[in-house]
């Protein structure tokens, strides 16, 4: 008898192409090797106020469904410490002075278009961005810390205050993925939009260098 390989392994397992190239993307390996400057780590902020505004208006529009409700929680809320972040780097008119880069305004469409009609691409963006904040964004913020100064202003974002034990947090994540009822077929619709979030990510970090470079050209 075959082994049933549990839904959030082979979620792990056929996306990790897709995140190692998300990870190895130049702007973000400038950017943690110390590399990078202070405008650089902003300009990545910036654009996430965009992604995640999407995709906490997508939770919003969410709430009721019954699949998507199971992954939903205020504890993983990343918009008002991004907009207090943005306050801290940038000042009090931040919002005038940010832009979405080209490939921000696909995956916020992207967002958009799936989380109105499919809860499984909803929770494939929700599980791609917060598992990714909760695990590698630490790690992002203690080199953020060193290399700029920050104390916890302008890194909040990189703070979950209400998720005390964030590997037993992802635990319970996987074990909600693992349980729900979605067919193989509904299981590869989401490891393929995993996939599609990934690739938005890498996507955006070319953008960033691209901006980076016109910026001194």
């Amino acid at each position: 008898m075959a082994t049933v390989i549990p839904f959030s392994q082979a979620l792990r397992e056929r996306t990790w192409s897709g995140h190692s190239d998300s990870e190895g993307a130049g702007f973000m390996t400038d950017l943690m090797s110390g590399k990078g400057t202070r405008d650089d780590y902003v300009s990545l902020v910036a654009q996430h106020w965009f992604i995640y505004a999407a995709l906490e208006a997508a939770a919003e529009a969410m709430k009721d469904d019954p699949v998507a409700a199971l992954f939903i929680t205020p504890k993983l809320t990343r918009l008002p410490a991004l907009e207090e972040d943005l306050r801290f780097l940038l000042g009090d008119d931040w919002k005038d002075r940010i832009r979405p880069l080209p490939t921000t305004e696909r995956y916020v469409a992207r967002i958009d278009e799936v989380a109105a009609t499919w809860n499984g691409g909803f929770i494939a963006h929700h599980y791609t961005r917060y598992l990714g904040d909760l695990s590698g964004g630490q790690i992002i913020r203690t080199l953020m810390q060193r290399q700029f100064g920050f104390e916890t202003n302008g890194v909040g974002f990189y703070l979950f205050d209400e998720i005390a034990k964030p590997k037993e947090f992802k635990e319970h994540y996987r074990t909600q993925l693992d349980a729900v009822g979605w067919d193989e077929a509904e299981r590869d619709r989401v490891i393929d939009e995993v996939l599609v979030a990934y690739r938005f990510n890498t996507e955006l970090f070319l953008d960033l260098a691209a901006a980076k470079a016109a910026a001194v050209a």
